[in-house]
């Protein structure tokens, strides 16, 4: 079952399942505290409870969740990795994948508020499958890579285009990485609960209608690919994030460009995960 990440009133954090916009505390099925650093190593453990949750123990999820796994060391993306939007923009297919990064920072959690920021007038949104890594990875093969994946979240990667591809040089980083700008969740589906994400629907909800709709069958680099790349660089660390790329239908590639204004409501819909929604406002 769907794992999500709650704020207490003393500052601290609960984990709890999530169902369809319900909760239950873990650590009122679990033995013993589900704590950032311990949740990793306990996942076996907690899908066995999940599934033996009662309906009675659920009730509603508050409008605010955090990220659902702990603030991770490093935030990786994966840019044009759906075959439809990189025709979408006109660009070559990618012969091996093309990776930026966001940080810590720019982290929030469903319910939590994008802001945009006064140095930006062309924000866009982008739908993202994100994976979550659970073990510590290194030049790891793409045979045994899954075993490194904690599980999947909805992710948005916002991106100020004006900055991204408007700036001397592109400035990938800095259009990426204002505060505010990765939202991810509501929860996370463990890896065990979704063992095969190669042909999950992906979708955009922007005030209300569907703006970018495909499936992870698109992608040109798969997941065992990404994460395996990814670990010929850099040690992946559990809580490390890695958002898998987007799909067609971005506000910069529509005729006229559409760009994200406060006051906004996007929801990124991923099959077998849940909908990850945030409102923007004025920075």
């Amino acid at each position: 079952m769907p794992l999500c990440r709650i704020p207490k009133s003393d500052g601290t954090t609960q984990y709890a399942f999530y169902r369809d916009g319900n909760i239950c505390p873990v650590d009122s099925i679990v033995d013993g505290p589900v704590t950032d650093e311990n949740v990793f190593e306990l996942a076996t453990e907690i899908i066995g409870a999940g599934n033996a949750a009662a309906d009675d123990s659920f009730q509603p999820a508050p409008a605010v969740l955090l990220p659902p796994t702990p603030t991770p060391e490093k935030i990786f993306c994966i840019g044009l990795n759906y075959r439809d939007h990189a025709i979408e923009t006109g660009a070559e297919i990618p012969t091996e994948p093309v990776v930026f990064s966001k940080f810590n920072t720019a982290l929030i959690g469903h319910g939590q508020t994008i802001e945009l920021p006064a140095i930006s007038t062309k924000v866009d949104y982008e739908a993202e499958l994100v994976v979550v890594i659970g073990k510590e990875a290194k030049d790891v093969a793409a045979e045994q890579v899954m075993e490194c994946v904690f599980g999947y979240a909805c992710g948005h990667d916002v991106s100020a285009r004006d900055w991204q591809k408007g700036r001397p040089g592109g400035q990938w980083l800095l259009g990426k990485t204002f505060d505010t700008f990765a939202p991810v969740g509501p929860c996370v589906t463990l890896r065990q609960e979704l063992p095969d994400p190669s042909n999950l629907r992906v979708q955009m909800e922007l005030n209300g209608e569907i703006v970018q709709d495909s499936t992870t069958a698109q992608l040109i680099f798969d997941i065992p690919t990404v994460v395996a790349h990814l670990s010929k660089f850099v040690t992946l660390k559990p809580g490390d994030l890695i958002f898998t790329g987007t799909p067609p239908g971005v506000g910069d590639a529509k005729d006229p460009p559409v760009y994200l204004k406060p006051g906004d409501r996007c929801s990124v819909i991923v099959e077998g995960i849940g909908t990850l929604t945030n409102q923007t406002t004025s920075a």
